[in-house]
């Protein structure tokens, strides 16, 4: 664009400097090439004949070329006036083409806010009990191993956990923290076990011939969805539990996983 405009410039410049040397008349060496006589002296001054005819000649000549020099402006100014609007056409579509981006971009991120929020709730999994809802109470002994039941229900956030049948349920494959506490008074023994899927994991165990005994345990699990987790308590021994919530089962999910964080593990 620039340089169409400098070569306007040029174009006119040199317009006016060929007008200038024209108006100017005869130069030097055309007067004195007059025509002489056969003596040698020369023939009488014809000057204003030959300034006419170079003048007509030349302007004839200047008026062709003045032709020439505008034709060539109206081309050049009728190319920057497409160039201008080949410009504002271009601007425009550009500017348009960056409005339906910015639309795209504000339409993605609502979705992606969405899309996490639905994955925050997804991830909102956390569940902790007590073994009775009032009073004082002991469970056991007996002569099997039985699943506790924790009712007394504190937390069940994303409700993974069964309330009646003491099971938690995995919805979201992931890594999961469990503990289990026991409680009781000598002399006994207290121990229950947390299993996963049928198989025992880790155990809080406790024996005392008086007074208060105690016991705790936890572990972090890898789930998949549909896992089970549960407590079971040992066969010949029992656990205690009041208004003070000694014994507890409790679980929440770290966080989710994806198969191939699985296998690098």
């Amino acid at each position: 664009m620039k340089g169409l405009v400098c070569l306007l410039l040029l174009l006119e410049t040199f317009v006016c400097v060929v007008q200038h040397q024209v108006d100017g008349g005869l130069n030097e060496n055309e007067i004195s090439q007059q025509p002489r006589s056969e003596d040698g002296r020369p023939n009488p001054p014809q000057t204003d004949t030959l300034r006419d005819e170079a003048s007509t000649d030349s302007q004839q000549n200047y008026h062709l070329f003045f032709t020439d020099i505008h034709a060539a402006l109206r081309e050049l100014t009728a190319t920057v006036t497409e160039q201008k609007a080949n410009n504002r056409a271009l601007e425009t579509q550009l500017r348009d083409e960056m409005n339906k981006k910015n639309d795209e971009i504000s339409n993605l991120t609502l979705s992606q806010v969405e899309e996490l929020r639905k994955e925050n709730r997804e991830r909102e999994i956390a569940f902790s009990a007590s073994l009775i809802q009032s009073g004082i109470d002991y469970i056991g002994p007996f002569t099997t191993e039985i699943t506790l039941t924790y009712k007394n229900v504190f937390t069940n956030i994303g409700n993974a956990y069964n309330l009646i049948t003491g099971v938690f349920t995995a919805p979201l494959k992931g890594a999961y923290m469990f503990r289990v506490s026991v409680f009781g008074i000598g002399p006994t023994q207290s121990a229950a076990s947390i299993y996963k899927n049928g198989e025992r994991v880790v155990s809080a165990d406790a024996y005392q011939a008086k007074d208060f005994l105690n016991s705790s345990n936890g572990v972090v699990l890898i789930l998949e969805v549909g896992d089970v987790v549960y407590v079971r308590l040992w066969s010949g021994t029992r656990i205690r539990d009041s208004y003070n919530n000694h014994s507890t089962f409790s679980g929440f999910l770290l966080f989710p996983l994806r198969e191939q964080e699985l296998c690098r593990m």
